[in-house]
């Protein structure tokens, strides 16, 4: 009986085998390096698809900076409307405490009047009586309708 070795029965069953050996070692060859070229375009395909990610990013990047800083040119101009208006309320608050102090001057004034001369206090009576200079002309009373004057140009520096 033959072994299946193919030593035995000569040479031609030898150089089939190393045929067949040189055809699977061109086959693995082959596959190798279809392999190799496939991981090589899978490798470029990657780097591919991490550019355009990276790419998104800055993009992305951009945009948000734009709107950060149109967002921070909002917040400054609401920031200076509002010192505006704080500023010009502080100056209206004074007018309205002015105000206040002089219609009081003049409230004790016409109080002091009419109590002084024990008749009631009539503007148009002492206005004809009295001398256009006259302190006590109620029409005359220029020092009391000076302007108010108020400015906010230093009211928030501490």
């Amino acid at each position: 009986m033959a072994s299946s070795s193919g030593t035995s029965s000569g040479s031609p069953t030898l150089i089939q085998n190393s045929g067949s050996e040189e055809d699977l070692q061109a086959l693995m060859n082959e596959r190798k390096r279809k392999r190799m070229i496939s991981n090589r375009e899978s490798a470029r395909r990657s780097r591919m698809r991490k550019q355009k990610h990276l790419d998104d990013l800055m993009a992305q990047l951009t945009q948000l900076q734009k709107e950060n800083n149109q967002i921070i040119t909002r917040i400054n101009i609401t920031t200076q409307h509002y010192l505006n208006v704080e500023a010009e309320n502080s100056v209206l608050r004074a007018q309205a405490n002015e105000l206040s102090h002089r219609l009081e001057s003049l409230n004790e004034i016409i109080t002091f009047l009419n109590g002084s001369n024990g008749a009631s206090f009539d503007a148009q009576e002492i206005a004809l009586t009295e001398p256009a200079g006259s302190f006590l002309n109620p029409f005359n009373l220029a020092h009391l309708n000076q302007p108010i004057m108020a400015c906010a140009d230093n009211m928030f520096q501490y």
